[in-house]
């Protein structure tokens, strides 16, 4: 009778702990840069998420869904790792997010690694970030994913880009968008005349960009981080290098659809590479761009940095619901690996062995619709996984 007694108490102790547990909120902490340089970047992921709940409500399995937004400001990955450390010891968040460049991926990884929390990064994009936890799944991108399927239309004959100046931002995405370019263009016949790095920090684009007037390419191929893009367009036209018969190609970051409203006739005509355009021609991008500008009141268009926002949301939210209310950190990334949905960017999936995206790559050619300019799609890379370096 004892025995049968205490085994009772631990069935109904056990059952109210795990009760309990599932009671409480499941907690996401989402670094961003809120303020700074790459404030735009930030402020798009934050709209994202707060639409994705707004549009899927804040209980999945049980759970209260609890977002705690915390401002890195940007370049200062001592702060981002702070905030993660901050996170998971005092917050005790079941997921960390966010992470909108390299360095600040970098430096919250290991503290992912040491408390076994998933990390999504819905923004940095250099290839290496993968490596660097185990707990790492990304939904944004990867540079070279863009970078190649841009060199291989670059080197067709019909786009007349027979000779090529680089000039990147000086960093890590920005070193692989030139590798990756530089080894897929030459590899089909293409010459590469000069290798340009601007500073990250404080660029000013004016003088590299005469450098690439005199080497007198076809074309320069741009790689800027997200932010930037407005005024080297701006710089672009004022040294002449579109007069002087050079275009302009890069991926889709020199013309963030968050910036191009604000842009002038300088941005028409430009081909870029990417994964996202809010002009993405489907019912579920369309759906998405009315309610992202009804959420932000009509003061923002989406741009790719939303689309990893949303979707690195519905990752979560899917494996929460598969893993179940109690799941640990790492049956959740279990949960993640191989997963796949419909985004307002198209098909996409979790590659179950990198638990990298993979996703289709577009060709567009910036054009002037209603009034504004948009990144027009013209070609599709299919499924396009991270080709690495």
């Amino acid at each position: 009778m004892k025995r049968l007694l205490k085994t009772v108490l631990a069935t109904g102790i056990l059952a109210a702990a795990t009760s309990a547990q599932a009671a409480e909120p499941f907690k996401i902490g989402l670094i961003l840069p809120m303020t700074g340089p790459f404030a735009s970047t930030g402020k798009q992921i934050e709209t994202a998420t707060r639409l994705y709940m707004q549009q899927h409500g804040d209980e999945v399995a049980g759970r209260k869904i609890q977002v705690i937004l915390k401002d890195d400001t940007g370049l200062a990955p001592e702060v981002t790792k702070r905030l993660a450390q901050e996170l998971v010891v005092q917050e005790k968040v079941n997921v960390l997010a966010g992470f909108g460049l390299t360095p600040l991926a970098f430096a919250a990884a290991p503290v992912a690694t040491q408390s076994k929390t998933p990390m999504v990064v819905m923004a940095a994009a250099t290839s290496s970030i993968m490596e660097k936890s185990p707990y790492i799944v990304r939904t944004s991108q990867t540079v070279p994913q863009i970078v190649q399927p841009m060199a291989q239309w670059a080197a067709r004959p019909e786009s007349g880009i027979k000779r090529v100046t680089t000039l990147i931002s000086d960093y890590g995405p920005g070193h692989d968008s030139e590798k990756v370019f530089v080894k897929e263009y030459t590899k089909a016949g293409g010459e590469i005349v000069d290798s340009l790095r601007v500073p990250l920090q404080n660029p000013d684009f004016a003088p590299f960009l005469q450098r690439v007037k005199d080497s007198k390419p076809d074309a320069v191929f741009i790689f800027v981080p997200s932010g930037a893009g407005s005024s080297l367009m701006k710089q672009f036209a004022e040294k002449g290098l579109k007069d002087a018969g050079i275009k302009l190609i890069g991926t889709g970051d020199v013309l963030d659809d968050d910036l191009l409203p604000s842009m002038g006739p300088e941005a028409l005509d430009i081909v870029t590479s990417q994964h996202y355009s809010a002009a993405h021609d489907s019912p579920e991008n369309k759906e998405y761009v009315a309610a992202f500008r009804k959420i932000s009141n009509n003061t923002m268009r989406p741009n790719f940095m939303s689309v990893g926002g949303y979707d690195g949301m519905h990752l979560i939210y899917a494996a929460l619901e598969k893993a179940g209310a109690n799941a640990t950190g790492d049956q959740l990334v279990e949960a993640m690996k191989g997963m796949s949905w419909t985004s307002p960017r198209g098909p996409i999936s979790i590659d179950p062995e990198t638990r990298d995206i993979v996703q289709n790559v577009y060709i567009r050619r910036s054009e002037m619709v209603d009034g504004q300019i948009y990144n027009v799609e013209f070609e599709t890379f299919k499924d396009v996984k991270d080709p690495g370096l």
